[in-house]
């Protein structure tokens, strides 16, 4: 990166970290940001940020769908992402895991991973997960198999032939069971499975994969109230173990998990903040929220 774009980032996190009520795992220190690295074995957070967006633009057809849009998360954070339809939210996701490449920014995982350098199934491998709105799960095979399936081994043929769990590799298991509300279904076939569930169940497997930022698309739409309460347990249980990014609609829901909230409209940040604070704002009321 560039010393006036590592400069204008860091003034940006500075200014940021006036207006948060609560003080992210960075501490509220700058960002600074060292040299590019082309094969990342760990991401580099000692700057205290997992993922960083600066002036990132992307237009289709003459449709700027992202303008200049910056962002920033701290590592282990939970943040939501809130804005009206066509705001940008899943084109951002998009340009975040290499579906959609930007016309002009930066995308930084960590302080050196230049993700615009890497396609999508090596996104995946270097520590970022995602999961669509609509689940995708193995519905011919069990809750254990589906899980067993997406664990973080070779998947060449050999290797899956003479594949069999280890001691630490079945703990694992038995711990993302636990945490996604299904151990006692760990035998059930996915596909008879609640939608609740089956959303539990993917984001079990993009767990197996160990990931450091999970990026969620409106994880509780069609879900009973009950299982948007389980959700939620669910997420703060990841928060700190995991930095999340969650884009939802359901205000009651992001009342219970989140600490910062970021509006998009027009693929921009229009404002930031507790979900009181981006409530109260007229502009959001205005594009948003409504009166």
């Amino acid at each position: 990166m560039t010393p006036d774009l590592l400069q204008k980032g860091a003034e940006r996190v500075a200014r940021l970290a006036q207006q948060r009520v609560e003080t992210t795992e960075s501490g509220g220190r700058s960002a600074g940001y060292g040299r590019v690295v082309q094969d990342a074995s760990q991401v580099d957070v000692t700057h205290g940020r997992i993922l960083y967006l600066e002036d990132v633009s992307v237009s289709f057809d003459g449709f700027k769908a992202i303008n200049q849009l910056s962002l920033d998360i701290a590592p282990g954070e939970l943040r939501c992402i809130i804005g009206p339809n066509g705001a940008g939210k899943t084109t951002m996701m998009d340009i975040i895991t290499g579906k959609t490449r930007p016309d002009a920014g930066r995308v930084f995982f960590g302080s050196t991973i230049d993700l615009l350098r890497y396609n999508e199934p090596e996104i995946a491998q270097l520590g970022i997960g995602r999961k669509f709105q609509k689940p995708t799960v193995y519905e011919h095979l069990s809750v254990f198999e589906n899980l067993e399936l997406a664990l973080k081994t070779p998947k060449g043929v050999k290797a899956s032939m003479f594949f069999k769990l280890d001691s630490r590799q079945s703990d694992r298991l038995a711990d993302v069971l636990h945490t996604i509300h299904l151990a006692d279904s760990v035998r059930v076939q996915a596909g008879t499975l609640s939608h609740g569930q089956k959303q539990w169940l993917e984001i079990g497997m993009l767990l197996m994969q160990d990931p450091q930022l999970l990026l969620l698309d409106e994880p509780v739409a069609g879900m009973t109230d009950f299982e948007t309460e389980r959700t939620a347990e669910l997420f703060l249980s990841l928060k700190g173990k995991h930095s999340l990014m969650v884009v939802e609609h359901d205000m009651g829901f992001i009342r219970t998990i989140s600490d910062i909230v970021t509006v998009l409209c027009d693929g921009a940040v229009l404002a930031q903040g507790t979900l009181d604070q981006v409530q109260a704002d007229e502009r959001v009321i205005e594009v948003y929220l409504g009166r």
